[in-house]
């Protein structure tokens, strides 16, 4: 019996190839993210195979960034399709117009805080205020939060954090970066292992490569859940 705190990523190229990486680890994972990567690649497909005939939760990862008008727009479109989480960049205006977009509907609207690839010689070339990642993390959850997202995604390492705030109360946090101890960092640069991550205080952990590019993809997600059994 799969626990849905685990979120696979379905990193892949297509579809076809994440419909077979979903068949393979099988009933041990019950919560897929498909990210924009695929959305060429028939990831809208997928997204609803897996839903309507798999029985599985998807996120749907679009980090959706635009003027107001555009992005209710996009979200309304995305609702019909009942689907459990889907991604919108961390400003309130696009916070509010998402939320907007998806009323009436279950789907959650979780906000991209800062990318858990960037760190803050990034941010500087972005030309982002300074200050400590951790401090820009919570000041964009908070401000997300009260224009009404459903929860946050945040590095693992800045879990903890947000759970202090009192916006996140009642609401999620999804974290990528997440690690198996052992396994390559790729292009993430704030990362914790699985079980440290939950213990911080996120809802749901999205992990990718570690399990995608495993010889044994279910093995990867068994261990992983194992690991998660007993917190």
């Amino acid at each position: 019996m799969s626990n849905d705190r685990l979120i696979v990523a379905l990193d892949v190229p297509d579809a076809l190839s994440g419909l077979k990486l979903a068949e393979e680890i099988g009933a041990d994972v019950s919560f897929y993210k498909i990210g924009l990567g695929m959305l060429t690649g028939g990831g809208l497909a997928l997204a609803r195979e897996l839903k309507d005939e798999r029985g599985k939760r998807i996120f749907l990862d679009m980090k959706l960034f635009d003027i107001g008008a555009t992005v209710e727009a996009a979200v309304r479109g995305l609702a019909q399709f009942d689907l459990d989480f889907l991604t919108v960049h961390g400003d309130p205006q696009v916070v509010n117009a998402a939320k907007q977009g998806a009323a009436r509907k279950d789907m959650k609207i979780l906000a991209v805080t800062i990318l858990t690839s960037l760190d803050r010689a990034d941010l500087d070339a972005c030309c982002i205020k300074s200050g400590a990642i951790p401090d820009l993390v919570l000041e964009r959850a908070a401000n997300a939060l009260n224009a009404g997202a459903d929860g946050v995604i945040a590095s693992p390492q800045e879990a903890a954090l947000i759970r202090t705030l009192p916006e996140a109360k009642g609401k999620l946090i999804v974290t990528p970066g997440v690690r198996p101890a052992g396994a390559a960092l790729g292009d993430q640069k704030r990362v914790a292992t699985p079980a440290q991550a939950i213990k911080d205080g996120a809802d749901h952990i999205v992990v990718g490569r570690p399990i995608w590019q495993a010889k044994d993809p279910r093995g990867a997600a068994q261990m992983i859940q194992s690991q998660l059994a007993n917190l």
